[in-house]
């Protein structure tokens, strides 16, 4: 296997992109067929949630595996080269996510991670029919207050 130059895994990396992820639209595509209308990435919301639906007062999140640092994934190895960096890069975002998720439930909103390695064709079903049934026990919870 050829090794990349640095120039080219920058190249590589940097044009990764944060929103419209394959794993979102996914979610996204899903839920709009389901008839829950939403907002996008709210710039105002901590956190930047990747799905907002004010309806249920919720927020989703679809979290790339590797970028996200999800533990005992099998999806998630941290890299052998610039492993410094890229643990303190990952901890970053784990530490964002967190308080992000933290303000957002003291401002009374309900959050969701969805994991990309959940999303995989053989659990994907799964995945959303519990995000479904989710949104429906929190849309029904709140209207009985």
């Amino acid at each position: 296997m050829a090794t990349l130059s640095p120039e080219q895994v920058h190249k590589y990396m940097s044009a990764i992109t944060s929103k419209d992820t394959r794993p979102e639209m996914i979610v996204r595509r899903w839920l709009w067929m389901r008839g829950f209308r939403y907002r996008l990435h709210h710039p105002r919301l901590p956190g930047h949630p990747d799905i907002v639906l004010r309806k249920y007062r919720t927020c989703i999140f679809v979290n790339g595996c590797f970028w996200h640092g999800h533990d005992r994934c099998r999806f998630f190895k941290m890299p052998k080269t610039n492993t410094a960096f890229w643990e303190a890069k990952i901890k970053r975002n784990k530490e964002r996510d967190h308080q992000g998720k933290l303000e957002l439930a003291e401002m009374g909103w309900h959050t969701i991670t969805v994991w990309e390695c959940d999303l995989k064709p053989s659990k994907r079903e799964h995945t959303l029919l519990s995000l479904e049934y989710t949104l429906m026990h929190i849309f029904l919870k709140d209207r009985q207050c």
